[in-house]
């Protein structure tokens, strides 16, 4: 059940000030579909999910889905910290079409080693299309173990992992535990080539919102045993990559959007514009990558 090998894009979600942009959006797909990446992450955190509508998050998985047109994989951003709205946004997002579902692991109110074994198979039993986990501590304040991942790997569909806890032994031990039961793909754009070393099978990318060709090909390159030019792109990617995230995802890649011309629109609060100083960091990084 596996979904994808290279590189997914989470998408930015462009908005006006009364919706979504779909316009902008259809657009923003046609550059990563001629770019050649490999799949499309639709509402995952870079969208801004968090203060989006039911209706908005339905109709922008709908949309991403039907213009896809089955090219390539389109993964749903499902995830949240009440168990029952996560399974019915699931099942929701299968019926739309959806080819998987991306799923973070329970955030603020938490959960335990049980509870979070209850929660994945409650999604996994009410959907029949892969689930891929999202494990990032620095967001949940809870990290996915090995072990739990173990476990949670013998449910029926669960396929893979984001991982974003920025540990690359943990991500060996994960890979020494599940084998390839477990698809793992990096979550931090900083560690890919990193991390496919240790087993990893691609990225789930920020930086391929405005970099899509090197990000699909920094990862194609290490599948073909071309490592040395997979690690250039890397290194090519790193400046960039520190720029995008030098204050919290999705503000700099938005506003990065933006300055290329893709009319992704405003951040909705509580994310808000950018400082000065970084936003000149990030066009200086821009400039410098051929971006603007």
């Amino acid at each position: 059940m596996s979904l994808f090998t290279g590189s997914c894009v989470a998408m930015v979600t462009p908005f006006t000030e009364d919706g979504v942009n779909f316009d902008a959006l259809d657009k923003a797909i046609d550059f990563q579909l001629d770019q050649g990446t490999d799949a499309l992450l639709a509402c995952g955190t870079t969208g801004e999910p968090a203060t989006m509508t039911k209706e908005e998050k339905r109709d922008v998985i709908k949309f991403t889905v039907e213009k896809a047109k089955g090219r390539v994989p389109v993964i749903a951003g499902v995830g949240g910290n009440n168990t029952a709205e996560v399974v019915r946004a699931s099942i929701e997002a299968e019926q739309l079409g959806a080819d998987g579902l991306l799923a973070v692991n329970p955030y603020y109110n938490k959960t335990n080693a049980r509870g979070l074994i209850a929660h994945f198979k409650a999604i996994s039993d009410a959907v029949n299309i892969p689930i891929i986990i999202y494990n990032v501590p620095s967001r949940t304040n809870y990290n996915i173990t090995p072990a739990a991942l173990k476990e949670l790997s013998k449910l029926k569909n669960i396929t893979a992992i984001k991982e974003a806890s920025g540990d690359i032994s943990q991500v060996l031990e994960m890979y020494r535990l599940c084998g390839d039961a477990v698809d793992i793909y990096s979550g931090n754009d900083n560690m890919v080539v990193p991390l496919m070393a240790a087993g990893g099978k691609g990225v789930i990318s920020v930086v391929a919102n405005v970099a899509p060709r090197d990000t699909h090909l920094m990862v194609k390159y290490f599948l073909d045993g071309n490592i040395q030019e997979s690690l250039k792109l890397q290194l090519k990617l790193l400046p960039l990559i520190d720029a995008l995230f030098c204050e919290v995802n999705p503000i700099p890649v938005k506003t990065a959007m933006n300055l290329m011309g893709f009319n992704m629109g405003p951040l909705r609060l509580p994310l808000y514009e950018m400082s000065e100083r970084n936003l000149e960091f990030l066009k200086e990084n821009m400039k410098a990558y051929g971006l603007i």
